[in-house]
C-alpha cells in the first residue's frame, strides 16, 4: 500500500529474501559500511553475509543458545554477539576464532553495541544491567556496570560521548561519558527501541502501546507520535532512514509501517508474511536500501 508520492525515497520495491537456515533469525545487522550484515539465530549462530549478492561468508559459532544480537567493530575486524546463554562474545571476522567470552550478565544479554573507536563493549541484559567490557584488556570482569535500570535492558545505542539504553521498566536513559551523568525519561510503557536522530538532538522510543515516540533529548519533550503498526507483545525495531526524512518500524501483523518524520503521516507499508511479526530492522548507512528479519529469512528493500 503506498500513500504518498514520496515513496520514490523508500526502499520499497523487495529486492532479495535470504533464508538464513539458522532457525528464527533473532537481529539483523548492516556493518559500517553497508556492504555486509550480520544475522543471529536461534541456532546459536552468527552468521556474516553480503545480502546484496546473496552469499554467506562466514559463520561464527560458540554460543550455548540462542543468540540475539551482534555488532561490528566500525573497522570491521571484530564481530560481537550476546544470547540467551547470558554471554557475550567477541569474534575475529576473518579467522571466526573466539577472541573474548564475557560471561558476568546474570541472565539473558538483550543487546550489544560498540564505541566507534572499538576499544569498549557495552551489553545489555535481563537483569536489568549495563556493563562495560574493556576490549584493549585480557580481563575477563566489566570494567563498570551501570544499574540504574529496574527491568530489563531491551536496546543498546552509542554516539561519540553518549550510551542511549532502551528498558522494559518504561525508561529510556541517556549515559553522558563525558560529564558522567544519567539523565532518564519516562514514557509509561516498555520500550523496546531507542536512538537518536543524526544530528543528535531528538530520540526516538518505540513503546509497547502500539506508538513509535519520538521526544527532545535535552527536555524529554514529545515531538510526535507514530500510530497505524501493532507493538505490544514482542521487542519490534524501528530505524531512521539515512536522511532522517522517515521513520520505519516493524509490526506485529506483519508489516512495516513508514511515516514521514515531520509530519507523522503513514507514506507507505511494506507487506512480509501475514501475521507473523517483522521484529528487527536495519538501514544501509549510505544507500537508500533496507534489511527486514521475519522468521528464518531476512529481505533487502531498495
Amino acid at each position: 500500500m503506498t500513500t504518498s508520492s514520496t515513496t520514490d525515497q523508500i526502499p520499497n520495491a523487495l529486492v532479495n529474501a535470504i533464508d538464513c537456515q539458522q532457525g528464527a533469525v533473532r537481529a539483523v545487522r548492516f556493518n559500517v559500511d553497508g556492504f555486509y550484515c550480520l544475522t543471529c539465530g536461534s541456532d546459536k549462530t552468527v552468521k556474516l553475509w553480503n545480502p546484496h549478492m546473496e552469499r554467506l561468508l562466514k559463520t561464527y559459532s560458540g554460543h550455548g543458545f540462542e543468540v540475539l544480537d551482534a555488532c561490528a567493530s566500525h573497522e570491521s575486524s571484530m564481530v560481537a554477539s550476546c544470547g540467551l546463554d547470558k554471554t557475550v562474545m567477541v569474534f575475529d571476522v576473518a579467522t571466526g576464532q573466539v577472541l573474548r567470552k564475557y560471561r558476568g550478565h546474570a541472565g539473558a544479554v538483550n543487546c550489544v553495541a560498540m564505541n566507534e573507536e572499538s576499544t569498549c563493549l557495552f551489553s545489555g541484559s535481563i537483569d536489568c544491567t549495563i556493563k562495560v567490557w574493556d576490549l584493549r584488556s585480557k580481563s575477563r570482569d566489566a570494567m563498570q556496570v551501570m544499574d540504574e535500570a529496574k527491568d530489563s535492558v531491551s536496546y543498546l545505542e552509542t554516539s561519540d560521548h553518549e550510551i542511549i539504553a532502551a528498558s522494559l521498566d518504561c525508561k529510556v536513559r541517556r549515559y553522558d561519558i563525558r560529564m558522567g551523568l544519567v539523565m532518564s525519561d519516562h514514557l509509561g510503557k516498555p520500550i523496546t527501541c531507542s536512538y537518536l536522530t543524526k544530528d543528535g538532538q531528538c530520540l526516538v522510543n518505540n513503546t509497547a502501546d502500539n506508538t513509535v515516540k519520538l521526544i527532545d533529548k535535552e527536555t524529554g519533550q514529545l515531538l510526535n507520535e507514530y500510530r497505524g503498526h501493532k507493538h505490544a507483545n514482542y521487542r519490534i525495531e524501528s530505524v531512521l532512514n539515512n536522511k532522517d526524512s522517515y521513520i520505519l518500524s516493524g509490526s506485529e501483523d506483519g508489516k512495516v509501517v513508514v511515516w514521514d518524520l515531520v509530519d507523522g503521516k503513514v507514506q507507505t507499508t511494506l507487506d512480509h508474511i501475514p501475521g507473523k511479526p517483522v521484529h528487527s530492522l536495519s538501514f544501509h548507512p549510505k544507500e537508500n536500501c533496507l534489511l527486514t528479519a521475519v522468521e528464518s529469512r531476512i529481505y533487502l528493500w531498495k
